[in-house]
């Protein structure tokens, strides 16, 4: 069943305010979704994206835009940062008709604070919005037309691994987000042991 909102319920404050910038990983996610036409029928494609490194940590696709779309982005992100200490969660006001009712209590459980943009324009989730812009740029235009969901699947698994560990990024410094991660470690590291 996919979520309706409701116009007049709650909704989470805007904690980051167009202000896409982290000092670590873990501490600011940005999520969203895009849609893929296939010859089947619409696929949808949901990432869940580390603002400090641009790294990919969660995506999922799906033949509906049901909450087990969200839901499981969600769940491998936070499976493979198991640290959410501190961890804000933005999505802007199109995903929070799904992304709100969906797991407003997974994030709660795991002491995340979510974030949801004010003004319902894509610069409310910009870094988002960006990712998805690449993903169809470098893959879904060039590949398509696609036949099915396992198609883009498995075209969707082959981008987010080379585009986290080999896709140059220019603003972390030309490097990959991979790499941009494995070098904030080993310099929380280096402190740590002269300290």
């Amino acid at each position: 069943m996919t979520t309706i909102a409701d116009a007049n319920a709650p909704r989470p404050a805007d904690l980051v305010e167009r202000k896409f910038v982290a000092e670590r990983p873990n501490q600011l996610w940005v999520a969203d979704f895009t849609y893929v036409a296939t010859w089947r029928g619409f696929v949808y494609v949901a990432f869940v994206i580390d603002v400090y490194s641009r790294m990919i940590v969660g995506w999922r696709v799906s033949t509906s835009m049901k909450a087990d779309l969200v839901l499981d982005a969600l769940e491998q992100a936070i499976h493979a940062r198991s640290d959410t200490t501190g961890l804000i969660h933005h999505s802007d006001r199109g995903s929070a008709i799904i992304f709100l009712y969906v797991y407003s209590d997974r994030l709660a459980e795991r002491g995340i604070a979510a974030s949801v943009g004010t003004t319902g324009d894509s610069y409310d989730n910009a870094l988002a919005e960006s990712l998805i812009g690449l993903f169809k740029t470098e893959v879904i235009g060039p590949r398509g037309p696609w036949r099915s969901v396992d198609a883009v699947e498995y075209a969707t698994l082959e981008w987010v691994d080379w585009f986290n560990n080999r896709r140059l990024l220019e603003p972390i410094g030309d490097v990959p987000p991979a790499e941009f991660e494995l070098m904030y470690y080993r310099q929380r590291e280096a402190h740590a042991m002269a300290a």
